[in-house]
């Protein structure tokens, strides 16, 4: 049975978390970061050899000035709330979404 939560108004509902990005389909417009207040995701990036790079990481650190596409990746997924502002403001529907099981 999924984990549920309520709204201030004592209505239940099932929080839909945010379970991976698709950084092929992503276009790392930052839409997402914006909207979320929680720190979930930041902005990363691939190299030329193809290798993506996550902020906050050494190689991150080291190899920055050479991405060549900046995509949007998962930095804390743990902080998630699964209100779901990121998907409805993302316009390359590169995220995926669940609810969690209790």
């Amino acid at each position: 049975m999924p984990m549920t939560a309520l709204t201030r108004g004592g209505t239940e509902y099932v929080p839909e978390f945010l379970m991976a990005i698709d950084a092929q389909k992503c276009i790392g417009c930052g839409r997402c970061y914006k909207v979320c207040g929680r720190d979930v995701m930041g902005l990363g990036g691939f190299t030329e050899e193809g290798a993506l790079l996550i902020p906050g990481t050494e190689e991150y650190e080291e190899d920055e000035d050479e991405i060549i596409k900046k995509v949007m990746v998962m930095t804390n997924p743990d902080a998630c709330i699964g209100c779901g502002a990121c998907n409805r403001v993302c316009p390359s529907d590169c995220q995926t979404h669940a609810p969690l099981d209790a």
